[in-house]
């Protein structure tokens, strides 16, 4: 993360990056020029959101074509935070499933059960996306939001 404003300080944006289970909602560009925008599930390390996805989907051939995107990590309640910014996604193979691995024991908590298993099929051909943030801005309205419910 190069480049970092906003009401948090790095350590605090690292913090609800790495604590938060919500998806990271990301914007690029399609081939025709076009914008696409999906939600993926992610885990931050190293200044970087490291997804992963099937290596037929749409997006990846969106991503190699075109790997500057947008992001965003927010609260969907009351009061609302988070992280939005911007960078470069790459695509790797992920044969071993090392990052799929990870993201199913950060959002499900176990890899037993209909959709774990499916996506850990030995069928499935998975890649990993990296997005390097070039830049992120931070934003918190806890306190302009408990201002007004009193």
């Amino acid at each position: 993360m190069e480049t970092l404003t906003g009401d948090w300080t790095r350590e605090r944006t690292e913090q609800f990056l790495d604590e938060r289970t919500i998806p990271v909602r990301l914007a690029m560009h399609t081939p025709d020029g076009g914008l696409w925008m999906l939600s993926l599930w992610y885990r931050y390390r190293e200044g970087r959101l490291e997804c992963a996805t099937g290596a037929n989907a749409k997006v990846v051939r969106y991503l190699r074509e075109n790997p500057p995107v947008a992001f965003e990590v927010s609260t969907n309640q009351p009061p609302y935070r988070g992280v939005r910014g911007a960078g470069a996604a790459s695509i790797s193979p992920d044969p071993d499933k090392e990052v799929l691995r990870a993201l199913v024991d950060r959002y499900l908590g176990e890899r037993d059960g209909g959709l774990a298993e499916s996506l850990l099929s030995p069928e499935r051909d998975e890649v990993a996306i990296e997005i390097d943030i070039d830049r992120a801005y931070t934003w918190d309205f806890s306190d302009r939001m408990r201002a007004r419910e009193e």
